[in-house]
């Protein structure tokens, strides 16, 4: 007989809420020596041995019998013969989502500025992207080819000139939607490599593998390790925890709803968190009776039982003012603020990755097809940091461009701040350009 879910209920009011809470949310991704010291065996193993360390850990970690690097480049034609391989609605579907995915980033697109002061000095800021930018995707039958979506087409829409994707075949398993993804959203060079050797390819680079300038994408905890270590020989885009969901409800949305929503994070893995607030007690009970009727009929029901079990909880809270402040606490991946006229709550919200607005707008809209970024901050790191999106595939430098007069008025300040600081050549560098 299977025992009934076990998500915990909590309420704001008890006097160790806030012990409760910080318990619940606690989460340290952090390698063990073990794989911190496997990974830097093999990062070293490729930054010495190129093309055949990448070989070996293909063999032994892929279970591929890999003659040379050639065995592991796909060809463009490859990618565009996995267009005709999936079907006309897989297709339609991930044209769909490209479009507005492009659409939406096409708006974060920073230009160049520049501006004239009365002396005739120019200063001012000059945008451009990265030269070369790598997406590390999942591999095998659980992959994931939005991720190729809205990891690529950032880079795209910044300019980027070459996206580098690295996706293992374990045992030969190849997802035609992933590079079906990779064809629509304008990948340059595929080669089916995973894992921390893959993310020292893309940093260090091999005869075959270019090095690029940043990596971006998900992967397990040998890729995040690996990600740590190269990171400074190029840029990463985050060590994303576990995925994440906070529901703020008002109690007039169908508890279904609300349920299948918890769920559609709980099912990413047993680590996953999914967290509903709301004022209404009555409301909570109905969306746990909602959890027990609809658990069974769910084909991941175990990963979500177990992630629920562990890191996920019903909370009440005194009122919807109390509910976003234990939001604004909680810095959430993914907010739903599932209530009457959102808007008014809006300003309110300091800290979240997304914010899905009423009570129509499910989280998994935005994993696939609403067009904002899917890759957020996890882990409360929402309180400094944001969604990917085109602005991490450009660089901004800084324009100065003095006019005589202008290097002599600023020279003089420049003059007394850098002896203050008894840097003297500074001072002398900005004093020669002084006007006697």
């Amino acid at each position: 007989m299977t025992r009934p879910i076990a998500i915990r209920r909590l309420n704001a009011a008890d006097q160790d809420f806030a012990r409760h809470l910080d318990h619940l949310l606690s989460w340290e991704s952090v390698s063990d020596e073990g794989v911190n010291q496997r990974v830097l065996e093999i990062i070293d193993a490729v930054r010495s041995r190129g093309d055949a360390a990448l070989v070996e850990y293909t063999q032994r970690f892929d279970g591929l019998e890999v003659a040379s690097m050639a065995d592991l480049i796909l060809p463009r034609e490859r990618l565009e013969l996995a267009l005709t391989r999936i079907t006309p609605a897989q297709r339609a579907a991930l044209e769909t989502a490209a479009e507005r995915v492009r659409s939406y980033h096409e708006k974060q697109k920073q230009d160049s500025w520049s501006y004239t002061e009365a002396d005739g000095t120019v200063l001012g800021q000059q945008v451009t992207p990265l030269d070369r930018a790598g997406l590390y995707v999942p591999g095998g039958k659980a992959s994931y080819p939005s991720s190729v979506l809205m990891n690529a087409i950032p880079a795209k829409v910044a300019g980027v000139p070459e996206v580098v994707m690295v996706v293992p075949t374990p045992r030969g398993e190849i997802n035609e939607l992933v590079l079906a993804a990779a064809c629509i959203a304008g990948v340059d060079r595929v080669f089916t490599i995973g894992g921390a050797q893959a993310v020292a390819a893309l940093a260090y680079g091999t005869e075959s593998v270019p090095p690029v300038d940043k990596i971006v994408g998900p992967g397990n905890i040998y890729v995040a390790t690996a990600k740590r270590h190269v990171f400074g020989k190029v840029g990463i885009d985050m060590i994303a925890g576990p995925s994440e969901i906070l529901v703020v409800c008002d109690g007039q949305t169908d508890p279904d709803w609300i349920a299948m929503d918890l769920f559609s994070q709980a099912e990413h893995d047993e680590d996953a968190q999914s967290i509903l607030l709301s004022p209404d007690a009555a409301f909570l009970d109905r969306v746990a009776a909602s959890i027990a009727k609809l658990l069974p009929t769910m084909e991941r029901a175990e990963i979500i039982r177990a992630s629920l079990d562990a890191r996920g909880a019903l909370i009440q809270v005194a009122d919807m003012a109390q509910a976003i402040e234990v939001a604004n606490r909680i810095a959430p991946e993914h907010l739903e603020l599932s209530v009457e006229n959102p808007e008014q709550y809006l300003p309110l919200i300091r800290h979240a990755g997304a914010i899905f607005m009423g009570r129509y707008t499910a989280e998994a809209l935005g994993d696939y097809c609403a067009g904002p970024n899917h890759v957020l901050p996890t882990s409360g790191t929402a309180r400094f940091s944001s969604p990917l999106g085109v602005y991490d595939f450009q660089k901004r430098s800084s324009i100065i461009h003095c006019s005589a007069a202008g290097a002599s008025e600023l020279g003089k300040s420049a003059s007394v701040l850098a002896r203050g600081e008894s840097l003297t050549a500074h001072a002398r560098s900005a004093e020669y350009r002084i006007k006697p």
